[in-house]
Order: structure tokens, then sequence, then C-alpha cells
């Protein structure tokens, strides 16, 4: 919690995954960071990823080749300078990881790989995965977790939420408009205190908890975007949702992911009575890009009038499943199921943000002293649809720079001593919970139903009504009363569910993740969707 009801530092991260304690190690050295996690430390998206980390570490393998490949399956929306900066400087990055201490599996029997192990998932040409078993987020965020806890000039402050940031022009303070701290949540006192920051970092991730059924943990509620939106700033391609294709299907296990990685060994995607579909909708069969293989299994379920698909990996040799894939033989033995043996049903769930707050090469918004890096961003490397393996690079990438950005500006920007308190005189505290949870669970539900993985503009249209109806109870909600974990999360993902449908309803065409039926063409010209907010224009 916080010491006082107030801090201050040099500068604020506000999330605690790969990208903002990335970020943190490389800042600390020169400067005081804290590092705002809204649950515990490790507790974010990061944790559970399985497969890993793209960089062209392979001899065989190049640049280009990575580049290429993230180009095709961005479906011509990617941003070819920023994709060519995150290749390039994949390598440089992951090293700087394994010297925090990450363990990436090693097969010293393969030539040309620098000694690792590396794996392919679908859309990558070569096998360019670093991964630790299919647990690498896990020993990712661990490894920077325990680095971070022990270094003198970095604070990590739990179960904080950010309620929004403190702008110099809203505080009527001289000087250029700037991002000079945050309100925060303090949940276990119960209280919003003010933390004053000579730059502010948003890398809060994703937006996924939008949707009824997701791969996510319940933190990946939009904060940053919506924060970021109200600030001033653009956002961009939010129509983009990526929704993983191979999501548990167990009423024990609702958001547990199955990893891209067991296709790229050789599992296969079936219907109920085993036999393979991808083959006759993609030459790529199982690999192809995430968009593709998650519209087909939807395609199967609808015709067959059936609850979920199989994933099956069981033709494969016993002792390497389980050398490959421990975390989920463990896990599925718990529920009954054997990966070796069983054929595992899957749905598509929602898994991954590839539009939010627009940002340069350095990780730069629109508001000066304001940097956003990791999923909550929209770099231009995902374009219409993210290759597997390259969010938890774009992390790294972006800390890196970002760090050097920061470190550079950072004299531009004069502590400031005396900023408003949260003032808390006109209202009340809480008398109609169930208002909140009755408005979270229609807002998903409906965002499943109307904004998911097939579209039509009535379906946008009557999600944009309801959204605009909620909007207005959560509004009032929030001027008369207290704030409230659930209430700061539910007026952010209803904020990012107006953003989604807005850039959903202003393409007009089906492209990578945002597939309509009333434009199935793709147009000729690609192009990114970008919102401004008017106190922006």
């Amino acid at each position: 919690m916080f010491p006082d009801d107030t801090l201050s530092c040099d500068v604020l991260i506000i999330g605690s995954g790969a990208a903002g304690l990335s970020l943190a190690l490389r800042l600390a050295e020169h400067c005081q960071v804290t590092v705002l996690s809204k649950g515990p430390v490790n507790e974010g998206s990061t944790l559970y990823a399985q497969g890993g980390i793209a960089a062209v570490f392979d001899e065989a393998d190049s640049i280009d080749a990575h580049v290429k490949d993230t180009l095709i399956a961005g479906a011509g929306l990617c941003d070819p300078q920023a994709v060519r900066f995150v290749a390039s400087n994949a390598r440089q990055c992951v090293q700087w990881l394994i010297e925090q201490g990450v363990a990436f599996d090693k097969d010293n029997s393969a030539p040309g790989t620098g000694g690792y192990h590396l794996t392919r998932e679908g859309g990558h040409s070569h096998r360019r995965i670093l991964h630790a078993a299919d647990a690498t987020g896990r020993a990712v965020e661990t490894t920077l977790v325990g680095k971070a806890l022990h270094h003198p000039n970095i604070r990590i402050l739990e179960r904080q939420h950010a309620v929004d940031l403190i702008l110099s022009d809203k505080c009527a303070l001289p000087g250029p408009r700037r991002a000079m701290g945050a309100w925060v949540w303090d949940s276990e006192r119960e209280r919003v205190v003010t933390c004053h920051a000579r730059s502010v970092v948003l890398a809060t991730g994703g937006a996924a908890k939008v949707y009824q059924y997701t791969t996510n943990p319940d933190v990946a509620s939009g904060d940053g975007i919506a924060m970021a939106w109200r600030a001033g700033c653009r956002v961009a391609n939010l129509e983009f949702n990526q929704f993983h294709p191979t999501a548990l299907y167990h009423p024990q296990a609702r958001n547990f992911l199955l990893t891209e990685a067991l296709r790229g060994e050789g599992a296969w995607l079936v219907r109920p009575d085993g036999s393979r579909f991808m083959p006759d909708i993609d030459p790529r069969a199982e690999l192809a890009p995430r968009d593709i293989v998650a519209r087909a299994i939807d395609g199967e379920m609808k015709r067959l009038g059936v609850e979920c698909m199989y994933l099956d990996i069981s033709h494969k040799p016993e002792a390497f499943i389980r050398q490959h894939f421990p975390m989920i033989c463990q896990k599925l033995a718990g529920l009954g199921l054997d990966l070796t043996r069983d054929k595992i049903p899957v749905v598509p769930a929602a898994h991954y943000t590839c539009g939010g707050v627009l940002v340069d090469s350095q990780g730069r918004t629109d508001v000066t002293g304001l940097w956003a890096i990791g999923e909550v961003t929209c770099t231009g490397l995902h374009g219409a649809n993210r290759m597997a393996s390259n969010s938890l690079l774009e992390c790294l990438v972006y800390g890196w720079s970002a760090a050097e950005d920061i470190l550079h500006r950072l004299p531009e920007f004069p502590a400031i001593q005396v900023l408003p308190d949260w003032d808390e005189s006109q209202v009340d505290d809480a008398d109609e919970r169930v208002v909140l949870n009755h408005n979270w669970h229609e807002l998903r539900l409906f965002m499943w139903d109307y904004v998911g993985i097939v579209r039509t503009t009535k379906r946008l249209e009557r999600a944009q009504r309801r959204i605009a109806l909620l909007q207005q109870e959560i509004n009032e909600y929030y001027a008369n009363f207290r704030v409230s974990g659930d209430l700061l999360e539910l007026r952010n993902l209803t904020q990012v569910a107006e953003l989604i449908v807005g850039c959903a309803l202003q393409r007009k065409e089906s492209r990578g993740l945002h597939f309509t039926l009333d434009y199935p063409q793709q147009n000729d010209r690609a192009e990114p969707t970008i919102l401004t907010p008017q106190r922006a224009t």
C-alpha cells in the first residue's frame, strides 16, 4: 500500500508485466521508479503466456523472414517500419532477458541455434520461438519480479488501481500541457491517493476482459487505454481483437489456454468424429494465422451445431509431449484429461488486443510526459492480426526504446511538489453494488454476441446503443458514489467497448481479425482506424 497519502517519483509505471518491469529495470540504474500493480505484482497476462518469444537465433533464419511473416499475418495493415524496428532489435532484447536470468530451453544437438531449442508457431516460416517449456511467461515474470523487488531504486506497490492521469492543464499549472502523475485507488485502505511523477508510463496490458469468454486474467480490463483516451490520446485499430483458437472448453477451467506451440509441434484440430478440417480451409492447415483458425473453428461449430472442436496431439510420442508441455499435461490431468491420449475440447476465446493507444517507436503518446508500452498500445507491429509470440517481444523492445527516450527527456520535466488531492466531499458510499454486477455481466455478454468473431453492422449498432445506456448509468454512479475497484474497471471496460465498436463501424471491409458479413471483401488499400478524442482536436 501507499506509505502515506502522497508519493513522489521520477517515473511512475502503471502495470507490472513484462513491459513495465523490463522498463523499470532499465530505468532504475539512473532514476527512482515506482511500479503500480493492480493486483499481486505477478498477476497479469505475462504470467500466463505459454508459447514463447520470437527472435532470429537460427542461422538459417533471417530478420527479413521475420519481417515478412509478420507483415503477412498482419493482413496488410502492419507498419513496415515498426515491424522491422522490432525484428531488428529482437535478439539483443531477448539476450538482455537471458542476462537477467531467464532460462530458455536448450538444445545443443541443433546446429546454428545458439544452443537453444526453437519451436515454430502459426504464421512463422522458421523455428524462431525461444521458450521455457510451456510456461515462458511464468519464467519471464518471476525473473523480472525477483530482480525488481531487490533493486533499491524500484518501489513496487501492489493492489493499487490507477483512477486517472493528472494533467497540468487540469490543475491550472503553468507551462505546456503534460502528464504529472496519477490518482490511485489504494484498495487496502479504500481511498484515493495522489502520486506525483516527472513522467508516466502506461503498461497496463489489453482489454480482453470486455468479452464474456477470455484467456486473460481478471486484471485485463483496458484501464490504460481508457485513461489515455480521457487524457486526450488517440487510439487506433481497436476493432482487431484476437480470439485465440484453442482455449480449453471445460467448466472448471474457463480461461485456460492451450498454446499454439502444440500445433507448432504437430497437433491437429479435429471434429468430434476425429476428422481434420484445417487442410480443407487453408494450405497452412493448423499453422495458419490465428484469425483464420479461429473463424474455421467457429464455422465448424456452427455448421455442426456442436459446442466445441478438439485438439489432438496423441499421434506424437508420449515422452515428447510430456517433455515439451509439462504444465499443460499437469493441468489437464487434474481435470481428468490426458494430453498424450485424449482429444482435448477447445473453443476460441478473446485473447489479445491488437490496437490501443497510438505511440511512436519510443512509446511516446500524444500527451507530453506520457509513454505507453506493451499490449496497451498500437505500435503498428501487429496490424490486423498479431503473429504468435510477437507480443512478449514487443514488450521487451519498447521497454528498451522507451527507457532510452525517457532518460534522455527526463531533465525537461522538473519535479512538481504540489498537486491537487482527490475530492470526495460530494460523494457517498455506494448503495447498489448489484447494479455494478448486472452491468458488468451485461456488457461482456453483448460484446461477445455482437462484437465477436463474426460481426454485422446491425450487431455493432445494437452494441453501440447498449454501451451508451450503460455509460449513462455508470457515469451517474461514478459522480455520486465513492470509487471502488469494480466501479473503476467497469467504467474503463465500457469506455474501451465504445472505442472497439467505434473502430469496427468505421471499417467497411473484412480484414484480419475484423470479419463482417456486410463487407466480406478486403479493400484494395489498407488504412488504420484512428479515433481522436474531442479534447485533442
